[in-house]
């Protein structure tokens, strides 16, 4: 039975007393005291409470068989894999247009195909290597965050029970509005013994807002954005490859770039807001964004070039 807001411990008057640090280690006594006045109250009053240090993180039992024993650590919430692969992507496809064609737009000014095609394949590869180690990278550091964070909570979860349940009290509080009286009772839901890893998923869902990474997906990102990449900085060389005057394929690739530009940059805004406005927002920003890059770089070559 849920104790009622005037007996439980969760509820109680909240002492003057300062909370205890005796029992911090030493790398959480600086953070412990830098914490709210409110979050350190709470801690103090279910410090307090014999009830609540006699069984463990909190004292609530619910009847074995119920549908949150149940629940297991393996089921944590972890990233939508389609969110993170239409990501990869976008950034890709949308660099692999941007980059290599103005590379080759500026070297297409000296006059030489074969220049144009040698210079292109080189950014072309080592771009979409780079591309690709990168995301790999981020997705190995994204994990390895998360780790860190979840050992970090597990610890804080098995050492400072009393504190996490305080942190969590002032979270539905203060930043969602939940009643005292249904946040102690949620609390001490949360906090009964058995049940600490989804307690610490809880932490990390709520108070973190960090959603537990998949490592196999660094890979698959790393393949995803590198042959993104490597098939958008594809398309504006192809002209070069069949026409052997540089200033008819320049005007060629510029078409053709120009069309996938438009209808790469509204597909991105379509998929992910779903309105025409804002597809053609963004068929429109991508165009922009290209045609600037490639300007630029024609326009530098062809000082320099000039210039020698």
């Amino acid at each position: 039975m849920t104790p009622s807001p005037e007996t439980s411990p969760l509820l109680g008057p909240r002492p003057s007393t300062s909370t205890p640090t005796d029992q911090l280690p030493p790398s959480e006594y600086e953070g412990h005291k830098s914490r709210p006045s409110s979050i350190r109250s709470m801690h103090s009053c279910l410090t307090r409470s014999s009830s609540v240090t006699a069984a463990g993180p909190c004292p609530r039992q619910l009847p074995s068989g119920s549908p949150s024993d149940s629940a297991s650590s393996s089921s944590s919430k972890k990233s939508n894999p389609l969110d993170g692969l239409f990501r990869d992507i976008i950034i890709g496809f949308s660099d692999g247009l941007t980059v290599p064609f103005a590379l080759t737009a500026g070297l297409s000014t000296l006059g030489s195909t074969k220049l144009v095609i040698m210079g292109g394949l080189a950014e072309l590869f080592s771009g979409m290597i780079s591309m690709g180690l990168g995301a790999y990278l981020a997705g190995v550091t994204e994990r390895q965050h998360w780790e860190a964070e979840h050992a970090r909570k597990s610890w804080e979860v098995s050492n400072l029970p009393q504190l996490e349940q305080a942190e969590i009290l002032s979270i539905l509080e203060d930043d969602y509005g939940v009643s005292r009286a249904t946040a102690a009772a949620l609390v001490q839901d949360l906090c009964r013994k058995g049940n600490e890893q989804n307690l610490v998923k809880f932490l990390m869902d709520l108070q973190l807002r960090m959603m537990e990474p998949d490592l196999n997906r660094a890979w698959v990102s790393a393949g995803v954005m590198g042959l993104s990449y490597f098939v958008g900085g594809l398309i504006p060389m192809v002209p070069y490859f069949f026409m052997e005057r540089t200033g008819e394929a320049l005007w060629v690739s510029v078409v053709i770039t120009a069309v996938i530009l438009l209808v790469f940059g509204f597909v991105k805004n379509w998929v992910t807001i779903r309105t025409r406005e804002a597809g053609g927002w963004g068929a429109v920003q991508t165009l922009v964004i290209g045609a600037l890059a490639a300007g630029t770089s024609y326009a530098i070559v062809r000082a320099l070039d000039s210039e020698h």
